[in-house]
């Protein structure tokens, strides 16, 4: 893996393909399809960031790029996407061969420009919107979370607030004297038009004519701002007084009751306010919710406790009544809010559901963050807000407001992008008829992205000669390049560009070159996003049928062996952990939504989809570190013959970090043997794997749960559930001091068995 690591650290490209299948007929049959991990942000060190624009292709857009031909006599460059011949302006006339521009240099396949643009300015704008229907306790923790927050907000940025409950609270921080609040009944949509009308936006000035979308040049004042979005410098005193002052929902509910909570109205009305004050620059709604909906037109649940709330079971029975309304009314809030520019964060602390499942489009489609966690007191929410406002070494660089675009040769197309993006439907010559994902298109609206934002780019090969035809052609080269223009942290604007070539092969010897550039890590992060977007999106789709026979078919064409006689099966090295990869892809929260909410399988969704390969590959398939006192911490296989009564497990599977003690380790822990003096050894032994967690927890976003368990207690199933069940009660008894499985699924071993006999046939 390291070569393909390596190339990622240059550009941010990981590829399932690093040789790509020339034609669409070698395409179809390699299952994986050609694509791209790409990670626009991705800090990679030694780019140039230079300080002026880009020069582009007259015909295709394309940006100059090493992989252009130079004529340095004649001052011209030839475009390799659309074959253009372009001539250089004339601040260029002093290139040759001696005196290259950066963007020419064959190491900066990866280039940023940055130029003064006086739009650049803007303030970020962090709009605040708090849910108020939570017991005493959960509303302490969430206003000491808040004040905090305050404390670590940009000084230049602007902030809003809007609480809510039964009725929605618009709060006017500018005029500290006395709080003072517009209120909005959360049963009824309210209009844009009606929102202005009401808070009195026009004071000063006459109201523009209808059809004009309000904003800061067309007919708000200032001043009429300035009430309702305050510099983070001149607000702190005003925030926290009503922080200090936030009750409980004060209308009262029956025992046999849910709480009338419109999460939806208070996110319309969030997002018509900043339509109206600072739309098309970067602004993000921060929504902390701790409960489901009730009320307004994205209700999820009925007010009747004996309703329960929707299941995976009612949503595939077509028997949650609630649920299509409400996706249908998030999706128009993820239209508007990516037209405006703006991003929509869901912080969701409560030990029930809260429609994450509804609105994940409107989270995704901004590319906002997302925290799930039981409590607002919870170590998963407090540490992750902390992370989002940190600045340093671990910080999440997010920059806002940015569109994202592809050029590639004439022979390969785009059917679309799986991750948090929405389709600004430009098409285009490399548009491919069939969508995958956000497709129909070749320039994506990403209204948030940070350093690790990865978006899963999906080809089409649509060559369909012959391969002698090929083996004929002049190049054997296809070309990519990415290009994302966004807001920086420093509030410039910039341009980032990559390019890409990648040699493409077919006919009856490309077998040996597509193994060779064959990435399986890759290839798993694809196929994880590629199941879990046809799950949600095709009805009576089979996801294990899929999968296997995905599976069967690569390990057919690409494995060595003689027919019908699975003991002569192989793989080769660059393929061998694939299967491995699947069958725990088979396993995951990804595809098994039992024991799952739709709120948990939505969540772990969202995760995948924009998180980079080296973050999906341990959600696929968590790493296990065994501790003891015989060896250092070593990596063992993810199988229940891992555990020992001697040693410490660390169970990274990203969402959850699990530090596990074998009985003898939980005995002597009990005993105290720890803190007498001689028994340091052990007391470096348990202290080993928490440094270790602590060091996985620091620099990761959503932070994870850390569970502390020991053999046979209640909590060790975190452990357990992600083990191969190699032993389990119907086979073997275990090895002493190791554990079985109660499961009725089958092993590693059985799967690979059943696997080459398959693929023999």
């Amino acid at each position: 893996m390291a070569e393909f690591v390596d190339l990622e650290n240059q550009d941010g490209v990981r590829m399932p393909w690093n040789v790509i299948p020339g034609t669409k007929q070698e395409s179809t049959n390699c299952e994986v399809p050609v694509s791209a991990i790409y990670t626009p942000l991705r800090p990679i060190p030694h780019v140039p960031v230079v300080p002026y624009s880009a020069l582009r292709c007259r015909t295709c857009r394309s940006v100059l790029n090493p992989f252009c031909t130079v004529d340095f006599m004649a001052k011209i460059w030839s475009c390799p996407f659309c074959f253009q011949r372009n001539t250089f302006p004339a601040h260029y006339s002093s290139i040759s061969d001696d005196n290259l521009p950066a963007e020419l240099f064959p190491q900066y396949t990866t280039i940023e420009y940055e130029w003064p643009d006086e739009k650049a300015t803007v303030p970020p704008v962090f709009f605040f919107v708090v849910d108020t229907c939570i017991i005493e306790e959960e509303m302490g923790y969430l206003k000491s979370a808040l004040s905090l927050v305050v404390d670590l907000l940009p000084d230049n940025s602007l902030v809003g607030l809007i609480t809510f409950g039964t009725y929605v609270q618009v709060h006017e921080l500018g005029f500290g004297q006395i709080p003072k609040s517009y209120v909005f009944r959360g049963s009824k949509d309210v209009t844009k038009d009606q929102l202005l009308e009401q808070m009195n936006l026009f004071s000063k000035k006459p109201k523009p004519p209808t059809g004009v979308i309000a904003g800061a040049r067309d007919g708000l004042s200032g001043e009429s701002i300035a009430r309702f979005l305050v510099p983070a410098s001149e607000c702190e005193f005003a925030l926290n007084s009503v922080f200090e002052d936030l009750q409980k929902d004060p209308w009262p509910v029956p025992g046999d009751v849910r709480a009338t909570r419109c999460t939806s109205t208070a996110l319309s009305v969030a997002a018509s306010l900043l339509g109206a004050c600072v739309s098309g620059s970067g602004a993000r709604i921060m929504a902390f919710v701790g409960g489901p909906s009730t009320e307004g037109p994205g209700a999820i649940a009925s007010k009747n406790l004996t309703e329960p709330i929707r299941s995976h079971k009612d949503l595939d029975k077509d028997s949650a009544p609630l649920f299509h309304k409400a996706v249908k009314f998030y999706e128009g809030l993820s239209k508007q809010l990516v037209n405006q520019g703006h991003v929509l964060d869901l912080f969701a602390c409560a030990l029930d559901q809260v429609g994450i499942a509804e609105l994940k489009v409107a989270v995704e489609k901004t590319g906002g963050l997302v925290v799930l966690a039981e409590s607002f007191g919870h170590l998963v929410f407090k540490d992750s807000i902390k992370r989002v406002f940190q600045s340093g070494e671990h910080d999440l660089g997010l920059a806002m407001n940015a569109i994202f675009q592809i050029h590639c040769s004439k022979d390969v197309k785009v059917h679309g992008t799986i991750g948090p993006c929405a389709s600004l439907e430009k098409k285009g010559p490399v548009t491919s008829e069939t969508a995958v994902g956000q497709g129909s298109t070749t320039a994506w609206k990403m209204c948030s992205l940070d350093k690790a934002t990865s978006l899963c780019v999906i080809f089409d090969i649509a060559k369909k000669e012959s391969p002698d035809a090929i083996n004929h052609s002049t190049s054997s080269q296809f070309y990519f390049q990415f290009l994302t223009y966004y807001q920086h942290p420093n509030g410039q604007m910039r341009l980032r560009s990559t390019t890409l070539s990648r040699r493409w092969v077919a006919g009856p010897g490309s077998v040996q070159d597509l193994t060779a550039g064959f990435d399986q890590e890759a290839a798993a992060v694809v196929m994880a996003r590629l199941v879990s977007f046809k799950m949600e999106t095709e009805a009576e789709f089979d996801p294990i049928r899929w999968l296997d026979k995905s599976l069967i078919r690569i390990c057919s064409r690409f494995g060595d062996y003689q027919k019908e006689n699975p003991s002569t099966f192989s793989l080769s090295p660059r393929l061998s952990i694939f299967p491995q990869f699947m069958f725990h892809l088979r396993r995951s929260q990804f595809v098994q939504v039992f024991n799952n909410s739709p709120d948990e399988t939505a969540y772990f969704r969202m995760i995948l989809n924009r998180e980079n390969v080296a973050n999906s590959v341990v959600m696929i398939q968590p790493s296990l570190i065994s501790y003891s006192f015989q060896s250092g911490p070593e990596p063992v296989l993810l199988d229940v013959a891992a555990i020992a009564a001697d040693k410490i497990l660390l169970l990274d599977s990203y969402f959850t970090v699990v530090i596990f003690h074998g009985t003898t380790i939980a005995q002597w822990r009990k005993a105290g043997y720890q803190d007498q003096p001689e028994h340091q050894a052990f007391a470096q032994l348990l202290k080993a794997p928490q440094e270790d967690a602590d060091a996985i927890i620091k620099e990761r976003f959503p932070v994870p749960r850390l569970v502390v368990c020991d053999q046979y207690g209640s909590q060790a199933r975190f452990l357990l559930a992600k083990l191969n069940p190699s032993a389990t009660y119907n086979s073997d008894a275990p090895s002493p001091g190791g554990d079985i499985i109660f499961t009725d699924d089958v092993s590693f071993e059985v799967f690979l068995d059943h696997l080459q006999r398959l693929a023999v046939q």
